[in-house]
């Protein structure tokens, strides 16, 4: 039997008194393409921050296995990436951050002690989400949707186990939006992907397993439950909740 690779059992958290999240159970498992969904405020900030070791569980555990050692096996691309365009740094400046390096922070925002291999290591990450012919361009040149591929470039560039984005196409065009989850499907191939999202039509066409997240956690397998949309189509908030917070899903 296949071990999870990530494990989240009985997991609860509050702030003062006012319960966040309550009674989270489920099993992230190797390739899997994973979303979370829900309304905002029902808590999918606080599971990836607890799944990232940013706050730690009051109740119940988080378990990851032995392939996942460190950090470094984890990359992360935060929902807002918002940087500072005036600032001159350049496509492959950023993607080298994500080094799983020994140099100090400081070091690595300044480019400095980069050893060949990091060099090559950032190119290679930057070739797999099709950037690789921007590498001296400046950041601030870019679309919104490039940017995102480099962001994503500098995450996998510590080669980890498995990848987490929280809301990766929210500022993103339709057409930038599916060469995004395009891309994630193929980075798929070779790492776990956990999503935080709010478009039923990624979770229909890419993922096959979700999380609805209001308070509660609500597991769907979306293979056995016939989830499906048609790609073209788009939802609202409600409809995802009436979809997703009740009927066919596991607590």
């Amino acid at each position: 039997m296949q071990k999870a690779l990530l494990k989240v059992e009985n997991l609860s958290f509050k702030y003062d008194k006012e319960y966040v999240l309550k009674d989270i159970n489920f099993e992230l498992y190797d390739k899997d393409f994973f979303a979370i969904t829900g309304p905002n405020g029902g808590g999918k900030s606080t599971l990836i921050k607890l799944i990232l070791n940013i706050l730690k569980p009051q109740f119940g555990t988080i378990e990851l296995n032995n392939s996942i050692k460190s950090s470094l096996d984890i990359g992360y691309v935060p929902q807002n990436t918002n940087i500072n365009l005036d600032f001159p740094i350049s496509v492959l400046d950023v993607a080298m951050m994500g080094n799983g390096s020994k140099h100090n922070t400081l070091k690595r925002a300044l480019n400095i002690n980069y050893t060949k291999l990091e060099i090559e290591c950032a190119k290679n990450s930057l070739a797999k989400v099709g950037m690789q012919g921007f590498l001296n361009t400046k950041i601030s040149n870019l679309s919104g949707g490039q940017r995102q591929r480099v962001m994503i470039a500098r995450a996998i560039c510590s080669h980890p186990k498995l990848l987490i984005l929280d809301e990766p196409t929210s500022s993103i065009d339709i057409n930038g939006q599916k060469e995004i989850y395009s891309l994630l499907k193929e980075l798929n191939r070779d790492i776990t992907i956990l999503v935080v999202t709010h478009d039923l039509t990624v979770i229909s066409n890419y993922a096959n397993r979700v999380l609805y997240v209001n308070q509660e956690g609500f597991l769907h397998n979306l293979k056995q439950d016939r989830f499906r949309v048609n790609k073209d189509e788009h939802f609202c908030e409600v409809e995802l909740m009436q979809m997703l917070g009740k009927n066919g899903g596991q607590n």
